[in-house]
């Protein structure tokens, strides 16, 4: 338990900052999902468009520190390759 004043506030701001944290984190986790089922099903169209929606918002996540930056990149860069497999798939 905090002692201080400023540990009490401390530890409600931590809270504070946990649950906007954790609906970030949601947000992001959903948009990336959103990708991954469309190119699970083979919807190359609705792969584009999902991973069009994703792309600012993990990238916002990154900036909010919900998530690091070059992790951030990393899952934006394995969506799209996995994107263009099924476009080369789709075409050949």
């Amino acid at each position: 338990m905090p002692n201080t004043k400023a540990a009490k506030k401390a530890l409600r701001v931590a809270q504070r900052r946990t649950i906007i944290n954790k609906a970030r984190k949601s947000r992001v986790r959903t948009f990336i999902r959103k990708v991954e089922r469309a190119i699970d099903a083979g919807d190359l169209e609705a792969a584009r468009e999902a991973f069009r929606a994703a792309q600012p918002e993990v990238m916002k996540g990154a900036q909010r520190g919900v998530m690091h930056k070059k992790t951030a990149a990393r899952k934006i860069s394995r969506l799209h390759r996995k994107i263009k497999a099924l476009e080369t798939g789709a075409q050949a």
